[in-house]
């Protein structure tokens, strides 16, 4: 891919997520990262696979879902443009624990997470980069915890589209009903009484 294509787009990524990331910083990245273009519905990586490559969402969709006993799979979240994804090896798990899986046609940026973990402890701006990501999912981590501890499921529907319009009309219902903790039926009914109050 070319390769200042890739650096406007992390800059703009990391622009829109107020994290500061020079050009140097961002070509490092690039040079040790591989890329791929895959369809809608592809399985990036399953439960147990090894966590040696991490990725990042440059156009498209992922989802990551966890499956219970009973076969079901529930939405633990979403990756738009400009999130990582399959990451559990940056965080030192040896497997995956869930399933990721594209929602949409996506590209991914891929690299391995040896040398990711090099780069951080080698580059300062790639470090405050890391410190900046994940001062971001542990906040998304406790609004998450927040709105199933102190909100009811209308609730957390009317958080999920303040804090993600633009993915609303991108997400089958039913992958966000899961995400959101309730049946794909309730959540057609909180959609719906929403709508009768509006009108």
């Amino acid at each position: 891919m070319d390769k200042k294509y890739i650096t406007e787009k992390l800059k703009a990524f990391a622009d829109k997520y107020d994290i500061s990331a020079d050009e140097d910083t961002i070509g490092g990245i690039i040079d040790i990262s591989s890329f791929r273009v895959l369809p809608k519905g592809k399985i990036i990586s399953s439960i147990g696979d090894d966590t040696s490559t991490a990725g990042m969402v440059l156009s498209g969709m992922v989802r990551s879902y966890y499956i219970d006993e009973e076969g079901n799979d529930i939405t633990r979240g979403f990756s738009p443009e400009g999130s990582l994804c399959a990451d559990e090896g940056l965080l030192d798990f040896a497997e995956r624990i869930c399933m990721w899986e594209t929602l949409e046609e996506t590209t991914l940026m891929l690299c391995d997470v040896r040398r990711i973990k090099d780069l951080i402890r080698g580059n300062a701006g790639f470090k405050d980069i890391w410190i900046a990501l994940l001062e971001r999912s542990l906040r998304y981590k406790i609004y998450r915890e927040n709105g199933f501890l102190v909100e009811n499921a209308a609730e957390r529907y009317v958080r999920f589209k303040k804090q993600y319009p633009e993915m609303i009309g991108r997400l089958p219902l039913k992958h966000i009903a899961t995400y959101l903790g309730i049946a794909p039926e309730s959540l057609s009914r909180i959609r719906s009484a929403m709508r009768e109050e509006t009108e």
